[in-house]
């Protein structure tokens, strides 16, 4: 089995926000999760070069399109760095083996037939960096970018996208799982079933782009150059190898809502065009909100996720991405819940339960681990369905509610803790009890920092370490009662999450 995860590829123009690390985070939960599970993955993610908008604050900065990629390329290769994504590459647009690429498909798309020559007059909008019609504007303005769209008039090369409506539709109807969340699903076929219109994939009268292969003098518009790097990147990623076969029938894409249109119509159509299939799933995730209103470069309330990162280390910042909304919904997050979480739920009821666990193994047995898996025991049936319950939402990319599974264990390995009082145990000599209790505790911690590797990988390993277990048997089977063996030498661990009197990390 393979799965292949991809971000959306990120524009260039500034620097990244709180929201490109937000999805580059998600992606990340789910391909290490994957991997548990034994299957062979792939994970993309990179940036968008090619955009008007990037040409434009080149030139605002005097300096070419390519110099300006350049000189800002590292901070947002840096992101996924940061936040200790396992990406397998990084692609830029810019790259030969892209351009290449998409020259080659978008001939696959002109020898199709499915490419003519028309002129092009109407609005666009260059921080959409999409085309608009009256419909879509509010007051005149685009509403994502509060900005009134500008007139072009240009002869341009269109894609006979309105000639794949009824293959779209019939796409949909069979794979009724193509699309999630399934209110997604309906926004994207209802917007297929009511008409599509022919699209330009070419725009005259630049340089900053792939040059169309049959009209050199015209590049390639900028969503025709990018959806393609999905596809692309898996031909050149690793040199002299092919990965098409391997990994493109797993295609997952993690999107924005915003840029639905593209990936569930556009995309797809033009696959079909190209003679590809297409991506075995889209999952379309809600926006971040701060202050109820998107987090977005042109609105000015962003939050740089390294400023983020500096303050409270990649874990919590990862952990608060999965906790702080549920994945697929729109979410209004505000900064103090990265320090609320951090201090309730990452300090007190993880790190203080692996320091009280660890401490009364050191204090009552010599650092030792005894005992056995009881059939009776409470953690035992506490963790029961952890694994496949987990596996199940995250199969429906439930990241969020699987994270709060993983917590309704953490919670109850807590109240084990009360309830059990080994302290009153070790002060009445049951020693057999004790045993059990402390067995059992270590188990549990065992099993949700396994769970947990995902999520918080440094803090997982750690974890492990503290508990004497070999920090590389994360394996799935592992998230399962009665695996912990006798051990010695397990001394009280350092604090998880030390305290932090942060400062409020400002937008």
């Amino acid at each position: 089995m393979t799965y292949y995860v991809t971000t959306p590829i990120y524009y260039v123009n500034s620097t990244p926000h709180i929201g490109h690390a937000y999805t580059t985070i998600a992606a990340d939960i789910l391909v290490r999760h994957y991997r548990q599970r034994g299957e062979e993955t792939f994970f993309l993610t990179g940036v968008d070069e090619h955009a008007s908008k990037v040409a434009r604050v080149a030139v605002e900065q005097g300096l070419s399109p390519m110099e300006f990629a350049d000189s800002i390329v590292g901070a947002w290769q840096e992101v996924p760095r940061r936040v200790e994504a396992t990406n397998d590459f990084f692609i830029r647009t810019t790259d030969a083996g892209h351009k290449a690429f998409v020259a080659e498909f978008l001939q696959r798309m002109y020898d199709a037939g499915d490419i003519y020559e028309d002129v092009y007059a109407g609005l666009y909008c260059v921080g959409c960096e999409a085309f608009k019609t009256e419909a879509d504007l509010v007051d005149g303005k685009c509403p994502l970018h509060d900005t009134e769209p500008e007139w072009i008039e240009e002869k341009n090369w269109f894609f006979r996208l309105s000639s794949y409506q009824d293959r779209l539709l019939a796409l949909y109807d069979e794979r009724p799982d193509f699309v999630q969340p399934r209110f997604r699903y309906n926004e994207a076929r209802s917007f297929i079933a009511s008409g599509l219109q022919d699209f330009s994939v070419s725009r005259a009268g630049q340089p900053w782009g792939v040059p169309i292969p049959w009209d050199p003098e015209q590049v390639a518009y900028v969503w025709a150059d990018a959806l393609v790097n999905y596809l692309s990147a898996l031909t050149y990623a690793r040199p002299g190898e092919d990965l098409r076969e391997r990994f493109w029938p797993s295609a997952r894409h993690l999107i924005g809502k915003d840029i639905i249109r593209f990936h569930c119509v556009f995309w797809p159509a033009m696959l079909m065009s190209a003679g590809y299939d297409v991506p075995h799933q889209i999952f379309v995730h809600g926006y971040l909100l701060l202050d109820d209103r998107k987090i977005s470069k042109s609105l000015g309330n962003v939050v740089d996720p390294l400023d983020l990162i500096d303050v409270y280390g990649p874990d919590p910042v990862r952990f608060w991405a999965a906790r702080a909304v549920a994945f697929g919904q729109d979410g209004t997050v505000a900064l103090e819940g990265l320090h609320e979480r951090y201090e309730r739920e990452l300090a007190n009821d993880l790190g203080n339960l692996l320091s009280r666990t660890t401490a009364m193994i050191d204090r009552f047995q010599g650092g030792e681990i005894g005992g056995v898996p009881r059939a009776d025991s409470e953690v035992a049936e506490l963790v029961s369905t952890l694994g496949d319950d987990v596996a199940r939402h995250f199969d429906a990319y439930e990241i969020t509610a699987a994270l709060e599974r993983i917590w309704e264990v953490i919670r109850g390995l807590n109240k084990h803790v009360e309830t059990k009082a080994p302290w009153h145990l070790a002060k009445d000599g049951k020693v057999d009890e004790l045993q059990a209790t402390l067995y059992d505790l270590v188990d549990g911690l065992r099993i949700v920092a396994t769970a947990l590797a995902p999520y918080v990988p440094d803090t997982s390993r750690r974890i492990l370490e503290a508990l004497g277990e070999n920090v590389d048997e994360i394996g799935w089977e592992r998230v399962r009662y009665g695996l912990t063996t006798a051990r010695a030498g397990i001394a009280p661990a350092q604090p998880l999450f030390p305290r932090i009197d942060a400062p409020a990390v400002t937008a």
